[in-house]
């Protein structure tokens, strides 16, 4: 069996870190695995699956961590979300002598040039680039990266033992949780631009998990609004999606969204945009919604809809979503491919 060296470029616990840590436990049987990532919860969350981890603050520091690896195996199957990272380990495997099967995993985020644009710098290296959506490819072609040298394997949510409201639970919508990052391309101020647009959306309650550059000032703009409520980064944020009635989600730019696989796998209907990756997961009136992206007044429009919708209505949209859980973002498909491309790779 090959050893797994998975270096991530964070050490947070968000849908990178956490898909991160889904394909180490699922591809044990590949070989044993190090997570290599900076500082942060990733690594005690890492502890508790009984995954072996090491900090890095630094380039160097880097370096001596996974340096042992390189050293003492022929062969590493070697995984990063960093392009530096990424170039690093490939001098080390020409300095050990230690063959790779090298993916490149590649989520998005909101910095174009970061996110699509520098993978391009490993064009001329045996790198693989795993795009997590249709959208993630589509962003790295347009910044020229080499469509031989890009597959996509879509995320995947494992959900033994995660809360899920019961079939036909949700009577009517009443409750509304957003779980995102609060910077300028996640859009969330559109639902308080919403608000503003329709009276009858004050009677709603509105639950925002999550912090960024924009959080002081959508805390200060939702004053106004007594059904709107910042909770700030939750840990656990995810687990109490069960207690909800609708995830709306509001970036139109966003590579993926795990927080709205994870509402599909709980129970609870999404909204999301006609746009972007999200878009892309949802489809409209059968597994989600969809709403106009960018668009306020089309928001408001939707939210109305969505809570003069049937209770059945709803029933089957959450049915229809959990059967989508069960089949194209499973555990068993996504990691299948992982372990399909590494071993292409490692005949390639």
């Amino acid at each position: 069996m090959t050893p797994i060296l998975y270096i991530l470029h964070s050490g947070n616990l968000y849908g990178t870190e956490r898909m991160a840590l889904a394909t180490m436990t699922g591809l044990k049987q590949q070989g044993c695995g190090l997570l290599l990532a900076p500082p942060g919860p990733v690594h005690e969350e890492a502890q508790a699956l009984g995954i072996p981890s090491r900090v890095f603050r630094s380039g160097a520091e880097l370096v001596r961590c996974a340096t042992p690896a390189f050293r003492q195996n022929r062969r590493l199957n070697l995984i990063a979300t960093g392009v530096s990272h990424s170039l690093l380990a490939q001098a080390l495997s020409k300095t050990f002598g230690c063959r790779l099967q090298h993916l490149h995993v590649v989520h998005g985020g909101t910095d174009e040039r970061l996110s699509y644009g520098r993978k391009a710098l490993l064009h001329r290296l045996p790198v693989t680039l795993v795009a997590v959506s249709d959208f993630v490819r589509e962003r790295l072609l347009a910044h020229g990266c080499h469509a031989e040298r890009i597959r996509v394997i879509e995320n995947f949510l494992p959900v033994a033992g995660r809360r899920q409201r019961a079939a036909g639970d949700i009577a009517c919508i009443g409750r509304i949780a957003i779980v995102s990052r609060l910077d300028p391309i996640k859009r969330v101020g559109l639902l308080l631009d919403a608000i503003g647009r329709r009276q009858a959306l004050q009677g709603l309650q509105f639950e925002v998990f999550g912090e960024g550059s924009e959080f002081a000032a959508l805390q200060r703009r939702s004053s106004a609004w007594p059904n709107v409520h910042l909770h700030g980064y939750q840990p656990d944020a995810a687990g109490r999606l069960a207690d909800f009635d609708l995830l709306l989600h509001t970036c139109a730019e966003e590579p993926f969204g795990l927080a709205i696989l994870e509402a599909m796998a709980s129970g609870i209907p999404v909204l999301v945009p006609n746009a972007g990756g999200a878009g892309a997961l949802v489809e409209n009136d059968r597994t989600g919604f969809h709403f106009p992206a960018n668009c306020s007044g089309g928001l408001a429009n939707r939210l109305q809809q969505i809570c003069a919708v049937a209770s059945s209505t709803l029933t089957a949209v959450t049915a229809a979503a959990q059967q989508e859980i069960k089949t194209r973002f499973s555990p068993e498909r996504g990691l299948a491919e992982y372990a399909e491309l590494l071993a292409e790779t490692a005949h390639a």
